[in-house]
């Protein structure tokens, strides 16, 4: 059973309450994002550049250096045609994917332990814009470069590319805030796109959960930043809407905080499961609490 894909939601809702998903278009969003984290590198201190962050055993400098990459890795690969070095093996499954991305990662984290944090910040000044302009100039509604792979899609629209990419350089944000005490990003205009994002999903991460034709869960989180979103199966595939119907086989209820920590494998399963309000068959809980919506 393959989940349906996640950018777009079927026209007709098959239960009142639901309403189609449209797309989510970043818009400024991402330079809002480069402006915002500039601001908090130049407020770091020398020994803030050192501090261990939640992306263990990054520090705040290796995970400003992999925010450096994406922008480099992205204009290199889309703007200028260079081609990325080839993997050592065939990339034939979702976890060589991973694989490969990880050691590309892991590469360029070492290699710029060498570079000053004033180099570093000089440089996503430059990079951070000329992404912003290259992302912008595409029609949203063209085929992506690149699939949403975490959301099972084997083909994405570029809005749907351009929100993951805003999450990326979110939640990295996020953790270089949190290791430094800095404010984090979670009002409505920040947090509100990245959950949008992330439970698009849903129906991926469903694929493998045995259900009847008419099954319904709803994920809420709740606050400003969240929303309900609900997935129905179809007796073939899960479906993605928007909203909620009076009645669901299962609701479950998450805090924003705690949503995006689980989607980026920064809370346990677990320890998410003693925050997450469950009503109805709990065993349609886990895989939403299993959902992970990045490469990892």
């Amino acid at each position: 059973m393959s989940a349906a894909p996640p950018s777009t939601s079927p026209s007709t809702p098959p239960l009142s309450g639901l309403q189609p998903l449209g797309p989510i278009l970043i818009g400024d969003g991402m330079l809002r994002l480069h402006h915002a984290l500039l601001d908090l590198l130049a407020a770091l201190s020398p020994g803030d550049w050192q501090r261990p962050t939640a992306a263990a055993p990054w520090t705040v400098k290796d995970v400003v250096a992999h925010l450096l990459d994406t922008d480099i890795r992205r204009l290199s690969a889309q703007r200028d045609r260079q081609p990325a070095p080839p993997p050592a093996q065939p990339i034939e499954s979702y976890a060589a994917l991973v694989d490969y991305l990880n050691w590309l990662n892991a590469q360029w984290v070492a290699a710029a332990r060498h570079i000053s944090p004033r180099l570093l910040v000089e440089f996503l000044a430059i990079t951070g814009p000329a992404l912003h302009a290259l992302l912008s100039e595409i029609d949203p509604y063209a085929p992506a470069r690149v699939a949403v792979s975490w959301a099972g899609e084997t083909t994405s629209a570029h809005w749907f590319d351009m929100a993951r990419e805003y999450t990326e350089k979110w939640h990295h944000q996020q953790h270089i805030r949190e290791a430094a005490g800095a404010p984090l990003l979670d009002g409505p205009e920040w947090l509100g796109p990245v959950l949008a994002t992330f439970l698009r999903g849903l129906p991926h991460a469903y694929r493998a959960a045995p259900a009847a034709p008419g099954t319904a869960v709803v994920v809420e989180i709740p606050g400003p930043a969240g929303g309900q979103w609900t997935i129905v199966h179809d007796g073939d595939v899960w479906q993605l809407w928007g909203g909620a119907p009076a009645q669901a086989d299962a609701w479950l209820r998450l805090d924003a905080d705690s949503a995006w920590r689980l989607l980026t494998k920064g809370l346990a399963p677990a320890d998410a499961m003693a925050r997450l309000h469950v009503t109805g068959e709990r065993e349609l809980a886990q895989p939403f609490l299993d959902m992970v919506s990045i490469m990892a």
